[in-house]
C-alpha cells in the first residue's frame, strides 16, 4: 500500500543510482569532465544517450559549444576521481590534469576517453532541451569502448556523495 509523502522524502529511495562522467571539449582545447547522476539511454536504434547538467554549472556552456561528448562509466576504483570531477569546477582548473587522469583519444569525436572506466561512449550531439533547472543533452552513440579488464561499475549508493560498487551476480 502506498502513502502520500513529500517529494524529498520519496526521492531518496532511488539509490543505488548510476553515475557517469560526462566529458566535452572546450573551445580552448581543454577537455572538461563532470560527474553526473542523471543519465539515460534514450534509443536503441540508433543508439542514443542523454545527460542532464544543472544551469549554474560551468560544464553547461562547454556541452553547449561542443559538437559531441563522451559518457564514461567509471569503475568502482574511480570513486575519488569521480567525486573530484563532481565537486570541482573546470572554470578554475583543468580537472583532468589536476587529478592526473589516464586518458585516451576518442576515435570519432574531438574528445578523450577515460582509460580506467568500465566503458566509454562517444556521442555526436543531436539536441538539447531545458528541463527546469537542468538542460538535457542528447547524443547519438557513434563509437563505443570497453575496458579489457573485468571491472565493476561505480554507483551512488546514498545521499551525501556516498559511492561504491555493486557486485555482479
Amino acid at each position: 500500500m502506498q502513502k502520500q509523502v513529500a517529494y524529498g522524502e520519496a526521492i531518496v529511495r532511488k539509490y543505488p543510482e548510476q553515475v557517469v562522467i560526462g566529458i566535452a571539449k572546450e573551445a580552448s582545447g581543454k577537455c572538461n569532465p563532470i560527474a553526473l547522476g542523471w543519465t539515460m539511454i534514450t534509443s536503441g536504434l540508433p543508439p542514443m544517450m542523454a545527460v542532464s547538467i544543472g544551469l549554474p554549472r560551468h560544464s553547461l556552456g562547454v556541452f553547449r559549444e561542443a559538437d559531441g561528448f563522451v559518457v564514461a562509466m567509471p569503475s568502482e576504483h574511480q570513486e575519488a576521481e569521480t567525486l573530484f570531477y563532481g565537486t570541482k569546477s573546470g572554470r578554475e582548473m583543468d580537472k583532468f590534469a589536476e587529478f592526473g587522469a589516464k586518458l585516451e583519444r576518442a576515435c570519432e569525436i574531438d574528445c578523450v576517453l577515460m582509460a580506467d572506466a568500465v566503458a566509454n561512449f562517444e556521442c555526436r550531439k543531436v539536441g538539447e532541451m531545458l528541463t527546469g533547472d537542468h538542460v538535457l543533452f542528447v547524443g547519438e552513440v557513434v563509437c563505443s569502448h570497453v575496458n579489457e579488464a573485468e571491472l565493476d561499475r561505480l554507483y551512488t549508493v546514498g545521499s551525501g556523495y556516498k559511492m561504491g560498487g555493486l557486485r555482479r551476480g
